[in-house]
């Protein structure tokens, strides 16, 4: 057989098989458009449900749809729980709340770039470091009722701290330390290794490669990965309510280790509460710390655009 006979029945064999592929491939194109639209209808669903409910909240907290009394008023930030719905407020609760997550970020946010920076720049590829970094990652997944069954005994039974904003700051530092260790490693990672050996050339050290380079060139990731993971303590209540923080607080804090309630404490013991009353105090509350989860999240959405870097 010549060699024009043998490319002419090669042409004639491979026909069929491009046919084959071409209806393949109109195949994946259909399956990738259905879960397109599978994918943009969920999210349609899910974000009308959020935004049903936030109109709800809305309107048993202000009236505004509804027609019916305004919570959301000057009384409801500046007077303490009551038991009578028309004088409670959340003022013990709002400061509080202040209190426990200033403390968090002190005691959380230190120590979770200290340990990234060293799992990252400093530690040597050997058993003990592997078995660290899987604790880690195990630890940023368990639920928040272990690490509050955690708080109760070290610190308020063994360091004797009792149901202070001490020991609820503490425990939702060891909740959201691995998750701030995560974020951080990540961010440190992303940064280019010629960075690095550019540093090392002109004669600095490793610490001054890390300090004057390295944290320069990540940091836009750490405070998001960090601020996002405070926002997650802000809306934790189980943690709280093991190591006893109170639902009924009528008065402010004097100390870091006096008692203390939360908003979603707060929240919680108002949902508790037969009176319709109470149901709508409990939405302006979920309003009130809807608004400060937004603008935490907001304040990391313009840290990482004003700090990230593009190589």
């Amino acid at each position: 057989m010549s060699a024009q006979e043998q490319i002419r029945v090669s042409a004639q064999t491979a026909e069929p098989i491009v046919d084959r592929g071409g209806g393949n491939l109109k195949w994946r194109h259909f399956k990738g458009t259905l879960l397109t639209v599978f994918g943009w209808l969920s999210v349609i669903f899910g974000l009308g449900v959020l935004l049903i409910l936030i109109l709800d909240v809305i309107s048993k907290s202000t009236g505004i749809f509804s027609g019916g009394t305004n919570w959301l008023t000057w009384d409801f930030f500046n007077n303490f729980d009551s038991r009578f719905p028309q004088r409670a407020g959340a003022k013990a609760a709002i400061v509080g709340t202040l209190y426990t997550i200033s403390l968090t970020i002190l005691f959380s946010f230190p120590l979770g770039v200290a340990a990234a920076i060293y799992l990252e720049e400093y530690a040597h590829d050997n058993w003990f470091s592997r078995l660290v970094e899987i604790n880690v990652s195990n630890l940023a997944a368990v639920p928040s009722i272990i690490y509050g069954l955690l708080g109760l005994q070290v610190f308020a039974r063994w360091l004797l701290l009792g149901r202070s904003i001490l020991t609820g700051a503490l425990t939702l530092a060891l909740l959201v330390v691995p998750i701030i260790i995560v974020a951080s490693r990540e961010s440190i990672r992303a940064v280019p290794l010629s960075l690095r050996q550019a540093s090392y050339a002109l004669g600095a050290t490793r610490w001054q490669t890390v300090w004057y380079v390295v944290l320069p060139q990540s940091i836009g990731g750490i405070l998001t990965g960090s601020i996002l993971a405070v926002s997650r303590a802000i809306g934790e209540t189980a943690p709280l309510i093991t190591i006893g923080a109170l639902t009924f607080v009528p008065f402010l804090p004097r100390n870091i280790l006096d008692i203390f309630t939360v908003l979603p404490i707060q929240i919680f013991n108002w949902t508790s509460r037969p009176q319709d009353e109470f149901r709508a105090l409990a939405s302006a509350g979920i309003l009130v710390l809807l608004t400060i989860l937004l603008t935490i999240n907001a304040l990391a959405i313009y840290l990482r655009n004003r700090y990230q870097k593009r190589y």
